[in-house]
């Protein structure tokens, strides 16, 4: 066996432990959505500061990017990664503790300044540890282990606090223990930024989220399909719960974890395994099924039917999966080597505003009109957005 054949296969190998790393950090996302409605009969609060709570994760996304966003650019992916992790840890162990929504809120708002800092770090390290430098599959591999941790925080948390003890418990003390390995096992990956910084004084932390000046227009496409991805994928996290608490009469954490995670599940099998489709027939076929779940979507909310919820998850989260892996894939296809994670970061930032900002407008909304009108607006809303990034990508997204 050739050097160059045992280097190739370490890389692919510590490739797909960024991977999970990556899954890792997301599985804490949600695994509180099952949990909301056992939060609020346990801690005594209205149905509006579960939006809250989740919403508030982006606090924590937006200050890591504003100011650390090209951090693993200067430090390393491998210090900026167990960083994240780390913290990740402290969050994890604020769940655990949790006795009133405070300890709910500070957990969220740490969730979200680790995964801002370990997501932009392990995505960039994905890409330059894909044994071909191929960055399209690169993306493939970020984007499916982001929506495969989400669907998997969702389904944990469901399953353990319907079949055993300590509902509120459980599923973080197995999370803890799967952090504590994987920091572990990446503390023993190897570093790809060449000459990292290693003094304080050489290191930048002036904010500076770049979209350099020759790739702005290319950029604009892949972030406003992003935002409709992720939009729906906030929708559904913090929601989705209430829809069916509220019009199916189904609280079960295993139900609500089933249909969070199907969704997510869904949209990991669609960005896997759909990489045919890339460029402008990937942002045609996504703004089809979006358009058509959404219309699915309303109508299980009109008429209260779960076999309409269930095929509205389905097309839906396929939905988001093609957005998100196809425009994470022109990402990695423009973005300047010695900035990647700064663009990565750029990107993301577009994500997270998504996933949080329309659930906070749903919930306010929902105050002054209902639920189930504020659902409405929201459907016609994302459908617009995505109708326009459809008209972008369409101008400026690459044939492929």
């Amino acid at each position: 066996m050739t050097s160059s054949t045992t280097d190739k296969r370490s890389a692919r190998h510590w490739m797909w432990a960024a991977a999970f790393a990556i899954a890792v950090l997301y599985i804490i996302s949600t695994i509180p959505t099952p949990l909301y409605g056992i939060y609020r009969r346990e801690f005594g609060f209205p149905e509006l500061v579960v939006t809250e709570i989740y919403a508030i994760y982006v606090i924590g996304n937006l200050a890591v990017l504003l100011f650390f966003g090209r951090l693993s650019d200067q430090i390393g992916r491998k210090p900026a990664t167990l960083l994240g992790l780390g913290v990740m840890l402290l969050a994890t162990l604020c769940f655990l503790v949790a006795t009133s929504t405070v300890f709910l809120l500070a957990a969220r708002v740490l969730t979200g300044l680790a995964a801002g800092l370990g997501a932009s770090a392990v995505t960039a390290w994905i890409a330059e540890l894909e044994p071909h430098h191929d960055r399209e599959h690169g993306a493939v591999v970020a984007s499916g282990a982001n929506l495969a941790g989400l669907m998997s925080g969702a389904l944990l948390a469901g399953v353990l606090a319907t079949a055993l003890p300590w509902p509120l418990h459980l599923s973080y003390i197995v999370y803890a223990t799967v952090l504590i390995i994987l920091i572990a096992v990446m503390r023993c990956a190897p570093e790809t930024v060449e000459k990292p910084v290693r003094s304080l004084k050489r290191l930048s932390m002036r904010p500076r989220i770049g979209v350099p000046k020759g790739i702005r227009l290319a950029f604009v496409a892949p972030a406003t399909i992003a935002f409709s991805a992720f939009a729906l994928g906030g929708f559904y996290a913090a929601l989705a719960p209430g829809i069916l608490n509220n019009d199916l009469h189904e609280n079960s954490p295993l139900v609500t974890g089933c249909i969070v995670g199907g969704f997510f599940g869904t949209a990991a099998l669609a960005g896997t395994f759909t990489n045919a489709l890339r460029g402008r027939r990937a942002i045609v076929v996504a703004l089809v099924l979006l358009l058509a779940g959404l219309g699915v979507l309303v109508i299980a909310e009109t008429v209260r039917s779960m076999v309409c919820l269930i095929a509205a998850t389905v097309i839906t989260g396929a939905s988001m999966g093609l957005g998100y892996r196809s425009s994470l894939q022109v990402i990695n296809k423009i973005a300047p080597a010695d900035r990647r994670a700064e663009l990565v970061a750029a990107y993301l930032l577009v994500c997270y505003s998504a996933n949080a900002l329309p659930v906070i407008g749903v919930g306010l909304l929902s105050l002054a009109i209902g639920a189930s009108t504020a659902h409405y607006v929201f459907a016609v809303v994302l459908a617009a957005l995505a109708s326009g990034a459809c008209v972008i990508g369409l101008r400026y997204a690459p044939y492929d």
